[in-house]
């Protein structure tokens, strides 16, 4: 029988029961794809994440339950917690290498977790008419960039109000939709939907605010914003564009700790696919 030791972290959040629950496990060894799917499958949680210790830094894999993808910003926090916190880190950064390049994660003062992130690139276009069926509710602008369309809407109460087809969405040629306006007591709000990857809406996204940034900086004229994802578990996420790098700040907070036991890994089969996506 083989022992995983697992966390749960809640990441952009404020306590525990906010922001957006990742699981984290540390291996020691190098373990398979269609396991680390399957442990994520069983989590049932937005994100797992999956990372063990190399020369100079931290290896770093993040699976969905139903898919590998290549970007991931609050398992991200999430990990870099588990290793300040339980691993008792002495350095002061992190580096992660993965899919999308070295990411970097720094702790700073009160408990938050600076991030640096690769920017998305955006441009504007026409919206197919499934996709407004889809979202039900029409913007005032729409915008698309690598992984996901962005949707602009005039106020708070149009974001809050938005009742999208989990089904519709999931058939679209796209990861996800996020949908964006500016706040009240924030700079900007949105929410993010993704059922193609396994989750109907994720209540705190940090590679969504990737674009986000790239986004408001435009229109705002400033490099600095805070944030609120508006979910039902709400997200907090501070975010300044540094030219093709976007800094994400959050707190992260340890729910839970425990281990998986399974069988050997070579006993495992799963039939789950995998992908490679932004998350």
């Amino acid at each position: 029988m083989k022992s995983i030791k697992i966390y749960q972290v809640d990441a952009f959040a404020n306590g525990i029961f906010s922001g957006n629950p990742a699981a984290v496990c540390p291996l020691n060894a190098v373990t398979n794809a269609p396991l680390m799917q399957q442990i994520a499958a069983e989590n049932n949680l937005s994100e797992t994440a999956f990372f063990s210790q190399n020369d100079g830094g931290f290896d770093l894999r993040w699976f969905t339950p139903e898919a590998e993808v290549d970007l991931c910003g609050h398992a991200t926090l999430a990990a870099a917690h588990v290793i300040f916190t339980e691993m008792a880190y002495q350095q002061s950064e992190i580096a992660f290498s993965t899919k999308s390049g070295i990411l970097t994660v720094s702790r700073i003062a009160d408990g938050k977790y600076k991030m640096d992130f690769p920017a998305d690139e955006l441009q504007e276009v026409d919206m197919p008419f499934n996709f407004i069926k889809a979202i039900g509710k029409q913007p005032l602008e729409v915008w698309r960039g690598k992984t996901d369309y962005l949707l602009l809407y005039g106020s708070v109460e149009d974001i809050r109000s938005i009742d999208p087809n989990y089904g519709l969405i999931k058939n679209l040629p796209v990861r996800g939709i996020i949908v964006t306006s500016p706040g009240t007591d924030t700079d900007f709000v949105s929410r993010f939907f993704c059922p193609a990857v396994g989750i109907n809406e994720d209540p705190a996204t940090g590679s969504a605010h990737t674009s986000l940034a790239v986004f408001w900086a435009n229109r705002l004229n400033k490099k600095n914003f805070s944030a609120k994802q508006l979910s039902r578990r709400m997200g907090h996420i501070l975010c300044a564009l540094n030219g093709d790098r976007v800094i994400l700040t959050g707190e992260a907070f340890t729910y839970l700790r425990g281990e998986i036991l399974i069988d050997p890994p070579e006993m495992i089969k799963s039939t789950l696919p995998t992908a490679d996506r932004r998350y």
